[in-house]
């Protein structure tokens, strides 16, 4: 009895998010509430886990779900929704065997003695188990993850189409960014050897190929999911989460497992000159952590970095999925926090910003990215710590925040998307995937960017679990 009212309380709260979703639909149209602006009209696709289990064994993170794709498609006032797991190694060994087979952020596959011992000397096996963003390069659609093999789907079928050429390293990111002058795709890698390097590189739009722009010799290479990029610099934030390489092939424990917080080592700032590949300089900084980069840009001979920042590494192992499926998960609260990186060199300085507290941080991308801006729309967290409740929209200008809520739902990353011929910055719309746990599904949120009213929502026929990344793409119906 204890357990069938621990299930039933668990389907009426963020619980119901780390459910594993089966289902797979072909596009079908979505009832919608309140109207839809007829401008709208593209694909919000989006990647995330939705597997938790595979046979008798769960996975141990969030991060670690096998992948599904899901497309809102936008015509017309009306919109369409389909979801298709996107078909990696690691999700076919899932199915045909009934076992995890590829390593994962944190969790290994189970192996024999002599199998760990055969396997101690070389990195971890990925199975292109790309669960945390998209991006559309060079004509295709890429779902990304850490590991250095971009999947290619079809962004209308949401067909896995194959594998895009690898990073040049073992570990890279998720977030790209897309060069403000350039329109390169420029991202980073960490390949690790006996002389391990981050290794900078840019991919042509049009042709796809690949130029390095800069290789950095590090003995302790640290654990960062984003960086940033301005009109003619690309920052990496080296926080003390760090790694000795050869821990990680002779550990036997997942990736992540092999880091440490060492916060005496503070937060080295890498400011790289996109211009001239290779320049560089290195700045100090206090010791914290963050997923994600915000935005930065120059002012005068500085550059202003903007990140959701935590005081420690601890958010790693507060998403744990045992822990997540707490009835009251405790979550530390990031912090949106800016940093003045002095180009002629010196130590990083924090700036003062509003006190706002949001992850999953999105701005007006393509006419903001590597240029000053005025607003980042994130999730945000209630105020007892529990799981994210909220769309804030913060002013780094100082105005007050504005943040959407409804009691027992749970909204994820407000995509921003520009209404044609705007004026204003916010002139636009948030788009976010919210579960209704009440309801026992999911809707897609549409809300007007510049004061979060709710224009429309349109109910999906399950619940889609907590995912992390998408994006918008305008004329794709």
């Amino acid at each position: 009895m204890p357990e069938a009212l621990d299930e039933a309380r668990a389907a009426r709260d963020h619980r119901l998010g780390f459910q594993t979703l089966d289902q797979e639909r072909p596009p079908a149209a979505l009832p919608v509430e309140g109207t839809l602006p007829d401008w709208l009209s593209g694909s919000l696709l989006r990647t995330g886990p939705a597997r938790f289990e595979v046979g008798s064994r769960g996975y141990n993170h969030w991060f670690d779900g096998l992948a599904m794709l899901h497309r809102f498609a936008f015509a017309g006032g009306a919109v369409t929704y389909a979801n298709r797991f996107l078909d990696s190694p690691a999700y076919r060994a899932a199915r045909d065997t009934g076992r995890i087979a590829y390593s994962e952020f944190a969790t290994d596959p189970c192996r024999t003695l002599f199998r760990r011992v055969a396997t101690s000397l070389r990195p971890p096996e990925f199975g292109q188990n790309a669960n945390v963003s998209v991006v559309a390069h060079a004509g295709e659609f890429l779902a990304l993850t850490e590991s250095p093999l971009p999947v290619v789907f079809d962004p209308r079928t949401l067909e896995t189409l194959g594998v895009a050429p690898p990073a040049p390293g073992q570990m890279t990111v998720a977030h790209p960014h897309r060069a403000p002058r350039s329109g390169e795709l420029v991202s980073y890698a960490t390949h690790f050897g006996p002389r391990t390097s981050y290794r900078i590189y840019a991919q042509d739009e049009r042709t796809g190929r690949r130029r390095v722009l800069a290789r950095v010799p590090v003995s302790r290479p640290a654990y960062m999911h984003s960086f940033a990029i301005t009109e003619h610099h690309l920052v990496l934030a080296e926080f003390p989460f760090v790694v000795v390489p050869v821990a990680i092939p002779l550990s036997g424990r997942p990736l992540i497992a092999n880091y440490r917080w060492r916060p005496g080592l503070g937060t080295r700032f890498r400011v790289f000159d996109l211009d001239r590949p290779g320049a560089s300089v290195t700045l100090q900084g206090e010791p914290f952590f963050a997923f994600h980069h915000v935005n930065a840009y120059e002012r005068g001979d500085e550059i202003v970095l903007d990140l959701c920042a935590y005081d420690n590494a601890d958010i790693i192992g507060a998403l744990y999925l045992d822990r997540l499926r707490t009835g009251s998960p405790r979550l530390p609260e990031p912090a949106l926090r800016r940093y003045r990186l002095p180009l002629r060199g010196g130590d990083a300085t924090r700036e003062a910003l509003p006190a706002v507290g949001l992850e999953l941080p999105r701005i007006d991308y393509d006419r903001r990215n590597g240029r000053p801006y005025r607003y980042v729309y994130g999730t945000g967290l209630p105020g007892d710590g529990g799981f994210p409740d909220r769309i804030t929209k913060a002013d780094v200008e100082g105005g007050p925040p504005s943040v959407w809520s409804r009691p027992g739902t749970y909204p994820g990353e407000p995509v921003f998307v520009p209404a044609p011929g705007g004026r204003r910055e916010d002139d636009g719309v948030l788009l976010s995937v919210v579960l209704d746990p009440g309801a026992g599904t999911s809707f897609l949120l549409v809300l007007d960017a510049g004061d979060l009213g709710e224009i429309a929502r349109a109910a999906v026929p399950h619940p889609i679990p907590f995912g992390f990344h998408g994006d918008y793409f305008p004329g794709l119906t």
